[in-house]
């Protein structure tokens, strides 16, 4: 006999509870029900009321296997085309079209009217932001020592005799947030032929005097102002102005002056200048001297669509968008994640509240290079899902020393790091726990 319980359990543990799901699942077991008998052969026979049916139990099993797929995924194509194949299959099966033609139409017109959902495609992106990034693979062993010396864009890597060995873009080391006198472990880049080498690691720091090094000043976080042709610097996101030598200026910028990649300034976006303070051209004309170190890729607000309430359902998907009463004004905002887990997800909640998104390795246990990624920052956020046990507690103890907005996502999911959010920029407690704290809502 055909042994359907398999195919009847995984139909009904893939059936929702909605009608079109309940409709297609029960056409599925009707079908199965018709056609069990006591054949052990690959065929199995179907007894109507005058005739005896030989079924190809392959097609049964294929059509059972498409059915599942999309009752789970609707509109899933290639689960389609597998139930529509079959159904066809067994129609052309002698006596299968007299005996259960009408069931067999009704369950194309079902597969073919599936279409798939909004809440499949959200459940999708969900899934592939919550896939891991796969880490480099990198052997330690390999790694030689160099010295830091920062450039105004990059640095150079020295060796122990001071030569240059080697000079890496400002891409390569920003989020390391590198100074002079820094020492790391690096090894030449032999996959990438835009770098000469790639850093593995910071593992310690030497003091370098006046006669090694050039002094470099640097503003961050500058907000650009202007329309295009004419944009310029005079303050940061904190309001503070830029000072050259004590003196305050409003600094012509120009997106061709940034060295790395095709990006294009526009009103509001953020940058980091730098200068060396010896530089003479200071005095007479700034705008020569300083130079664009980094722009920062932020999505730029953008103005409310206009809600039209007409039905129900227009009510539903405006209460499916809803935001929280919220505006991080550009702040630098750490998260504080393992090994890029969910990353991709978490910088989009920040975005959307106009925030900057700087992700922090919280498996790193170097806490000379934690306490780099925090000092600077506005608000760190830790998802403790992710992070390392030591590094909680270095992370909590920087936070605290350089006045950092503080808050705890206990969970990796996307209203729970929202809500942690929302916590440390309104200045709640850092934990959620069991006290009540009202969301606002826009």
């Amino acid at each position: 006999m055909f042994d359907y319980r398999n195919n009847l359990k995984r139909i009904l543990n893939q059936t929702a509870g909605d009608d079109k799901s309940l409709r297609n699942g029960l056409a599925a077991i009707k079908m199965i029900l018709g056609m069990a008998d006591d054949g052990a052969a690959p065929e199995a026979t179907v007894k109507t009321r005058d005739t005896a049916v030989k079924v190809d139990a392959k097609q049964v099993n294929l059509l059972l296997s498409g059915l599942a797929d999309l009752i789970s995924t609707p509109g899933d194509p290639a689960a389609k085309n597998t139930a529509l194949s079959a159904i066809h299959r067994l129609t052309f099966t002698p006596n299968i079209g007299a005996s259960y033609g009408k069931s067999l139409s009704q369950l194309e017109q079902a597969i073919q009217a599936s279409n798939t959902t909004k809440d499949v495609i959200n459940k999708k992106i969900f899934e592939q932001a919550m896939q891991p990034k796969e880490k480099p693979v990198r052997d330690y062993r390999k790694g030689k020592r160099y010295t830091v010396i920062r450039l105004l864009g990059g640095c150079d890597l020295i060796n122990g005799n001071n030569q240059r060995v080697y000079t890496l873009k400002e891409s390569q080391i920003h989020s390391l947030n590198l100074k002079s006198g820094d020492i790391v472990e690096a090894v030449p880049e032999e996959n990438n032929p835009n770098y000469e080498a790639t850093i593995l690691r910071v593992v310690g720091f030497r003091k370098l005097s006046a006669t090694e090094v050039d002094k470099i000043s640097t503003f961050k976080y500058a907000v650009v102002q202007g329309r295009t042709g004419h944009l310029s610097v005079s303050r940061n996101i904190k309001g503070q102005k830029l000072r050259i030598r004590g003196k305050a200026v409003l600094l012509p910028v120009d997106s061709s002056q940034f060295q790395e990649g095709n990006v294009q300034l526009v009103d509001g976006s953020i940058v980091d200048l730098a200068w060396y303070d010896g530089d003479v051209r200071l005095k007479k004309n700034p705008a020569d001297a300083i130079q664009l170190r980094w722009i920062y890729q932020v999505d730029q607000p953008k103005s409310k669509p206009v809600i039209k309430k007409k039905k129900v359902k227009a009510v539903q998907d405006e209460v499916a968008i809803t935001k929280l009463d919220m505006d991080l004004h550009y702040q630098r905002v750490g998260i504080a994640i393992g090994d890029n887990q969910n990353e991709a997800m978490l910088e989009g909640i920040v975005n959307r509240y106009h925030g900057i998104p700087i992700p922090i390795d919280a498996f790193q246990g170097k806490k000379k290079v934690m306490e780099n990624q925090i000092k600077d920052l506005d608000i760190v956020i830790l998802v403790t899902a992710f992070a390392a046990h030591d590094s909680t507690w270095n992370i909590r103890e920087f936070a605290s020393k350089y006045n950092v907005k503080f808050a705890v996502s206990s969970s990796k999911g996307y209203q729970a790091f929202e809500r942690a959010l929302y916590r440390a920029a309104k200045g709640f407690p850092a934990y959620e726990g069991n006290q009540t704290i009202k969301y606002e809502t826009e």
